[in-house]
């Protein structure tokens, strides 16, 4: 057993200081550690739904887990705001080199024989398909259910933004998130004695 130091979990545990939708005022401020957590359960609650209803067979806790880490690396690169990020062709390749890197780094902070039990979260690139599909699903709808909570908090400014993403979901056409969006998604309208009584 190594008995060095390893700073990787205080690095990841700083994600709650990211705060996301820089370019946007927001009502509701929200950070990188929270938005991981519920694109985690996100994404796990769309897993079982596609187990269960849809035919498939893919593994719900691993993808839980690895998008807990799906914005890991943004502890080094910060949230890149998405209208930046995609703005050309040149920038999507530069912001992906630069995402690479990170991931590099931050795998490179474990202990040496944890590396490779971590790259698989880490290192997006290595997940399955499905996986991939379904974390990048669920963390769509929690931008969607973020831009409704601000346009509920009276900021129209993500109103564009929810029409956008929602249409997307829509576009992406997986029944796991038509399934969400009619059984699970009209509840985030309610106010909390709604929801207890």
């Amino acid at each position: 057993m190594s008995a060095i130091i390893s700073h990787f979990f205080a690095y990841v545990s700083r994600l709650r200081w990211i705060k996301r939708w820089g370019l946007m005022r927001n009502a509701i401020e929200e950070n990188v550690a929270t938005h991981s957590w519920e694109v985690a359960t996100l994404a796990h609650a769309l897993a079982i739904i596609r187990n269960r209803h849809f035919g498939g067979g893919v593994n719900a806790d691993r993808i839980a887990a690895a998008a807990l880490y799906h914005d890991a690396t943004e502890v080094i690169t910060g949230d890149m705001p998405t209208p930046v990020k995609y703005h050309s062709r040149v920038m999507r390749e530069a912001f992906g080199d630069i995402e690479h890197k990170a991931e590099a780094e931050l795998l490179a902070l474990l202990p040496e024989d944890l590396r490779e039990d971590f790259s698989p979260y880490i290192r997006e690139s290595r997940l399955p398909a499905e996986d991939k599909e379904l974390i990048k699903a669920a963390d769509r709808l929690s931008a969607w259910l973020k831009c409704r909570a601000e346009i509920r908090a009276g900021n129209k400014e993500f109103e564009p933004a929810a029409r956008q993403i929602r249409q997307r979901l829509d576009e992406d056409g997986l029944p796991e998130v038509a399934y969400f969006l009619k059984v699970f998604a009209p509840s985030y309208e309610q106010p909390l004695d709604n929801l207890l009584g």
